[in-house]
């Protein structure tokens, strides 16, 4: 039966309540979860730290612009079945000439079609009723992916091609299915309707705080409290693409590395700009809002 404790986050990851309950509910009820919010905001992280643990098998699909169902959920080889008929008939000939020996299969049998379904996450995850599915990104795949999966999340089940074998499971043994999007299209209603939908607000500097104890515990008071300045300063002068938690925590694991004093030179000059801030246009305007990054003093802008 799948694992339908009540999960509030692990040492790594800080689960605020909402999404925690929504998570129970959704594997409570056999159903996915989907998890809107900006790019940054720990959605991907949250089925990863999850699986970690729960000690589980943890199965993973990122989306993209050629995603289907077919690779999501399993495939039939005909290269291989082809290449394997091949071998059958040169080894009928070579059995007509008296030859002993034969060409491998790879203990294949053409016969059974089952030997040359690839499985795909999807197959794979509903074999194992206490795993982890992760569907990542989902907005990024064309839009009859997701409407091509209402059927198998209707009816937890999936039709192997060519062999017809069915994988299936029940609401109690659903394996817990995260589905995450960045909202760069909207997704079907019938498909949001099958699943436990959350959206995840970009956190506070209060919350923010806390995800960086996560995983910078050493990191002084100080530093945090002038990085968090700065972090949230560059979110509020409208950037093209503004910084997120993900780039705090590795802008802290490069500042991390100097002195206390060092480190809060370093901040105040937003060394390691490059962390923070992923475009030209960007950077080019955080020059123009603050001058040179190098030179000047953050830490009293507004």
């Amino acid at each position: 039966m799948a694992n339908t404790t009540f999960w509030e986050g692990s040492d790594h990851y800080l689960c605020d309540i909402e999404l925690a309950q929504a998570f129970h509910i959704a594997r409570t009820l056999g159903m996915p979860l989907l998890i809107e919010g900006e790019p940054g905001t720990g959605k991907t992280e949250l089925p990863l730290q999850y699986a970690a643990s729960q000690k589980t098998e943890m199965f993973v699909y990122p989306a993209g612009s050629k995603s289907n169902v077919e690779q999501f959920v399993a495939k039939f080889d005909h290269v291989k079945y082809l290449r394997d008929s091949q071998i059958e008939i040169l080894n009928a000939q070579r059995n007509e000439k008296g030859l002993e020996t034969k060409l491998s299969t790879g203990g294949r049998d053409t016969e059974s079609l089952s030997d040359y379904v690839v499985l795909g996450p999807a197959a794979k995850a509903f074999s194992q009723p206490n795993s982890v599915l992760l569907i990542d990104e989902i907005d990024k795949a064309p839009r009859e992916f997701p409407n091509d999966l209402l059927y198998a999340l209707s009816h937890r089940k999936f039709i192997l091609p060519e062999s017809g074998e069915v994988i299936e499971t029940t609401e109690k043994d659903m394996p817990a299915i995260i589905i995450t999007s960045n909202r760069e299209q909207e997704l079907p209603t019938a498909f949001k309707g099958r699943c436990i939908y959350h959206y995840i607000q970009f956190p506070d500097s209060e919350k923010m705080r806390l995800i960086v104890s996560k995983h910078h515990a050493e990191v002084s008071n100080e530093i945090v409290d002038a990085s968090l300045d700065i972090f949230y300063q560059l979110r509020r002068i409208g950037l093209e693409r503004s910084p997120t938690t993900r780039e705090l925590l590795n802008w802290l694991r490069y500042i991390k590395t100097f002195t206390t004093q060092e480190a809060l030179s370093k901040i105040n000059a937003l060394d390691g700009l490059g962390t923070l801030i992923k475009t030209q246009a960007d950077l080019e305007k955080v020059k123009r809002q603050f001058g040179n990054p190098s030179e000047s003093s953050f830490g009293t802008l507004n």
